[in-house]
């Protein structure tokens, strides 16, 4: 019996060069020029460190450069509107963790967030991690919520733009919790976990792996993962539940993607290599960015099923909560 490990190194062998076959039959596609990878977010955030991890491994399998682009803004929704516009040929695939949550509380989004694009493979999943910069007195999650009830609308929360996973954890805790704080945008992770650090944002929420390295060196207090266990990748700072805000499980994970049209071969070999790519960058990935790969998202239904099942989760949760989409 084929292993599921044997099958895709069969698809990757496919994908090395091959002596010509018999007129007629079909070679399986292979790049010929460099790939252009979108991250939809600034640099140093949770997209373009995993992005730029996962590229340096698809480009040795696929032979060909993997080109990291940043087109950041409007929460993640404009590298995702330029890759489901671009054309289907393998060429411009797209990175980008707030795929799910856009519609949740963007009101109009101008693309269709599941039909206007193709599962290539999903780079791993991470919590978010609920931390304040230094100077804020609170050494607990529970002592910040004292902190916010008896400051309402001193303190503010870094986001990374309207309608990403972070701006999303902002609202969970301003509703969830009842406290009163501005939230204050930022163009990406990079950029908000700098005001963070800067002092310039009090409170955040940022993604693990634009924060994990000024936690670990003491830049930024973690009060807790979001998350119903303690991460292996920051295993000393406590779960939601074990914080005292069970209320606060919230999770992103990488979807890679193609335009909706793109040829079911070349979707199929580009979902090979990306796989096999995480494989490999696993390590690395949980070490760097606090980011688990996970099995079973292995075909474009797998992935896009993922999405769509997210953004339902998501909606739900923004109605629930009370946060009106604009």
């Amino acid at each position: 019996m084929t292993t599921r490990r044997q099958a895709l190194g069969l698809t990757l062998a496919a994908l090395a060069p091959m002596p010509a076959r018999a007129q007629g039959t079909q070679q399986p596609w292979r790049p010929d020029r460099p790939i252009r990878l979108v991250v939809s977010f600034a640099p140093g955030g949770s997209n373009d460190i995993v992005g730029r991890i996962i590229a340096e491994n698809v480009s040795a399998l696929l032979g060909q450069p993997i080109a990291v682009e940043n087109r950041a803004g409007a929460g993640g929704a404009i590298g995702a509107e330029f890759v489901a516009r671009a054309a289907p040929d393998g060429y411009t695939l797209l990175i980008n963790s707030a795929q799910p949550s856009i519609p949740a509380i963007v009101a109009q989004v101008p693309y269709r967030t599941v039909e206007d694009f193709a599962g290539i493979a999903v780079a791993g999943f991470s919590p978010y991690v609920l931390l304040v910069n230094p100077k804020v007195p609170a050494n607990t999650a529970q002592e910040l919520l004292a902190l916010l009830r008896a400051n309402p609308g001193k303190y503010n929360i870094a986001s990374t733009g309207k309608g990403s996973g972070v701006h999303l954890g902002a609202e969970m805790l301003r509703t969830k919790y009842q406290i009163e704080a501005e939230v204050v945008h930022y163009r990406g992770g990079g950029p908000a976990v700098a005001a963070l650090v800067a002092g310039e944002a009090e409170i955040g929420i940022p993604t693990m792996a634009s924060s994990i390295g000024q936690v670990r060196a003491g830049a930024l207090r973690p009060l807790a993962v979001t998350a119903a266990q303690r991460s292996a990748a920051l295993p000393n700072v406590p779960s939601a539940p074990e914080a005292g805000v069970p209320r606060l499980i919230h999770e992103e994970f990488f979807p890679v993607l193609a335009p909706a049209a793109t040829p079911a071969p070349v979707v199929a070999a580009l979902g090979a290599a990306f796989q096999e790519a995480i494989r490999q960058s696993a390590p690395r990935l949980l070490e760097v960015a606090g980011v688990a790969p996970r099995a079973g998202f292995e075909t474009p239904a797998q992935v896009m099923g993922l999405v769509r099942e997210t953004v339902a989760q998501l909606t739900d949760l923004v109605k629930t909560a009370g946060i009106q989409p604009d």
